[in-house]
């Protein structure tokens, strides 16, 4: 009788501890159902963005209608560039879009420093000048444009829609580089300062040395914004041999009739560009330099 009544105490911190493992247990269980259907939503959403890619890379590939090839080939790509001015499109393309990255981001970086470190009623007023420009679509000033750009012989002009590419991205390249100056502290130019270094010094040894990250953001929005443009190519651009990619896509479609095999195959050629930049300038993305500058201090 007393071995059972001392026994009993024990059997409740027992319970205690099977009941809180059988708890976890369920959590546990409930948090892997959880990450199997975020793992199998986000598998079906990159499912349906990356099949189209897949379909176009694979018909590039695939002989055409009148081919005597067999299996993947490269016979579409050879058609495409000697066959139509492909090259000339593809060149035209490099010119207008690395342009506008170059001088995007010349002017954005300065003019993004001014709006993360400047405090005055000039820069509040800028900064708000740029929210409203922002916010307007590029449609509300294609023609007004035209018709300047007409008379200033910049239509059918290279120069013209690269003008238009600079300043459509001029904006968020603005808020981007201030954005990312705002998280660089202002101590490293304090300490820049002390040591003899000017204004303009401090930015270019100093801010722009630790920006590396912010400044390749900037020139890829810069990069996709005029590579893939259509809307402002197709209004300003009449020559064949002035279109760009795009342009030189809408080409194949007929009122009758598109060849698609040669669609696909300069999609293919389109896409190669973009996916370099990103493979190659991934590695770069880090925000690293901006803590170790700060060791030790």
């Amino acid at each position: 009788m007393s071995a059972a009544v001392h026994a009993h105490p024990q059997s409740g911190p027992a319970l205690g501890v099977a009941d809180s493992g059988q708890k976890r247990r369920v959590l546990s269980d409930a948090g892997d159902r959880g990450r199997w259907w975020r793992f199998t939503a986000i598998l079906v959403i990159t499912a349906i963005v990356l099949v189209p890619i897949m379909v176009t890379v694979v018909l590039a590939f695939t002989p055409g209608p009148n081919s005597t090839a067999t299996g993947l080939t490269f016979e579409n790509l050879a058609n495409v560039f000697s066959g139509t001015l492909a090259a000339t499109w593809l060149q035209n393309s490099l010119i207008t879009t690395l342009s506008t990255v170059v001088v995007a981001v010349a002017v954005a970086a300065p003019a993004g420093y001014v709006l993360s470190r400047g405090r005055s009623k000039a820069v509040s007023g800028y900064s708000l000048l740029l929210f409203v420009m922002q916010s307007l679509p590029i449609i509300t000033s294609v023609v007004p444009l035209f018709i300047l750009f007409a008379g200033m012989g910049l239509v059918d002009n290279l120069l013209g829609i690269t003008i238009i590419y600079v300043g459509s991205t001029m904006t968020v390249a603005t808020w981007m580089m201030a954005a990312y100056f705002d998280s660089i502290p202002i101590s490293l130019e304090e300490a820049s300062w002390i040591d003899g270094c000017s204004v303009f010094g401090s930015f270019t040894k100093v801010v722009l040395r630790n920006s590396l990250p912010g400044i390749l953001s900037t020139a890829i929005f810069a990069f996709l914004l005029a590579w893939n443009d259509y809307l402002v190519a197709i209004v300003f651009l009449r020559s064949n041999e002035i279109f760009t990619l795009p342009m030189g896509v809408q080409s194949f479609f007929q009122q009758n009739a598109t060849d698609w095999t040669s669609v696909m195959a300069l999609a293919v050629v389109m896409m190669l560009p973009p996916i370099i930049v990103f493979a190659t300038l991934n590695k770069y993305f880090s925000v690293g330099g901006i803590g170790g500058s700060l060791a030790g201090r």
